[in-house]
């Protein structure tokens, strides 16, 4: 009888914890239930605001960001969303948050170079945690850096911004275009010598930096001296002398076999190399018999959160992932098949030239365009060198010194 009691109570005693342990997982972080009806994570009702371009919201191309939000929601069950939608370009993001952005959208794209002006009026959210660590792994290096401000993410890239190259296939095989001084010798070039969103990319190759190496050292200004920028200055002034080099593009320039470029000029491309037409990075340069890579300006769109809005100070977590999502690999690949509008992602296999050329531009033959305050202080001291060389006032006699003088004049500006 002794025995059989202490059985009974065993198996009580089992029962009891059994039940407790069954009790528990119910108010799990999980939101799942079992099978004995445990308590379930309540459904969050959410209002999301979202703002983007007037072309991915037409019925002509899709209507892009409804399908994606309304995929996004159907991805998660355990926010019931209403979305409303408005129509806001990228460029002018900063002017319509920073109005006010407590009346803002919760989220929006943006052009990656309004990134200080947004943070200065409140209107965009740092980001952290895994959605940006799987967006670090999805993108080039560069890509990241374009959205990376001070050390923070503040939005996830959906598409580059850079120039490239498009060239007459007819005139260049795929090994001279890995060189522009190979390229020189077969056919006329054109390149916008005058441009100084271009010019730095014979600098850069060569070492010189602008604010560091990453574009993220305020203090250590431009870096355009000593010997490396004016090794690059007297490259130049041999270039404009070569014959089969122009300055500006295949518009100012008929016979040009070759000129540089971003996506906006691609119909230009195709009407003056038809079916010969070719797209690639920027090639590199030969100074003091090494091989240097040019390296043109980058930057990106992207999706941003605005930190000022009701929805991200109750649920933060709808609108950072609703603006992963459309950053993501998916919306990305919608995007492309959609609009053309050319990845970022490398987990998306691109088709076409036009769209490889940016990709590979972003990926390894370009630096970021510098989210500084003082890097309007670059701009009219390289367009100055960029004009005095296509007009010969530049040599070899005064290449170093000419070349100092601009690297004065743009940290002169840029502590004044």
């Amino acid at each position: 009888m002794k025995k059989l009691m202490a059985m009974m109570m065993a198996l009580m005693l089992c029962v009891g914890l059994l039940a407790g342990c069954g009790g528990s997982s119910g108010g799990g972080g999980t939101g799942g239930g079992d099978a004995g009806g445990s308590e379930t994570k309540e459904v969050v009702d959410a209002t999301v605001t979202v703002w983007g371009p007037q072309e991915d919201q037409s019925d002509d191309n899709g209507k892009w960001l409804q399908t994606q939000c309304e995929a996004f929601a159907a991805a998660h069950p355990e926010w019931n969303i209403t979305f409303k939608y408005g129509v806001c370009s990228e460029g002018d993001a900063k002017t319509n948050i920073g109005t006010d952005p407590s009346v803002g959208a919760d989220v929006y794209m943006f052009a990656n170079d309004q990134i200080p002006d947004l943070l200065k009026t409140g209107g965009i959210a740092e980001l952290g945690g895994s959605n940006v660590e799987t967006m670090k792994a999805n993108n080039s290096e560069t890509t990241v850096n374009t959205v990376t401000y001070d050390g923070s993410v503040y939005g996830f890239p959906f598409t580059g911004n850079t120039w490239f190259m498009y060239y007459d296939k007819s005139v260049f095989s795929d090994e001279d275009i890995k060189s522009l001084d190979a390229m020189l010798e077969k056919g006329k070039v054109a390149f916008p010598m005058d441009n100084s969103w271009y010019i730095a990319a014979f600098y850069v190759a060569n070492g010189c930096t602008l604010f560091g190496a990453d574009g993220g050292d305020a203090d250590a200004g431009f870096d355009f001296s000593g010997d490396k920028a004016a090794a690059v200055t007297n490259y130049l002034v041999d270039l404009i002398a070569n014959p089969n080099f122009s300055n500006g593009d295949v518009g100012t320039n008929a016979d040009a076999k070759a000129f540089f470029s971003g996506t906006w000029d691609y119909q230009k491309a195709v009407d003056a190399y038809g079916d010969n037409l070719g797209i690639a990075a920027a090639p590199s340069i030969t100074i003091d018999g090494e091989l240097k890579q040019m390296k043109a300006f980058a930057g990106s769109k992207a999706v941003g959160v605005n930190p000022a809005t009701a929805l991200y100070k109750e649920h933060p977590e709808i609108a950072v992932a609703l603006a992963a999502y459309l950053g993501g690999t998916d919306a990305q690949k919608a995007h492309y098949e959609l609009r053309n509008i050319i990845p970022t992602d490398n987990n998306i296999t691109v088709d076409d030239p036009l769209a490889k050329a940016q990709m590979d531009a972003m990926d390894f033959a370009s630096i970021v365009q510098p989210l500084q305050a003082n890097m309007g202080n670059y701009w009219t001291p390289a367009e100055s060198m960029g004009k005095e060389l296509v007009s010969g006032t530049v040599t070899h006699d005064n290449a170093a010194d000419k070349t100092e003088a601009m690297n004065t004049s743009m940290n002169t500006s840029a502590v004044q």
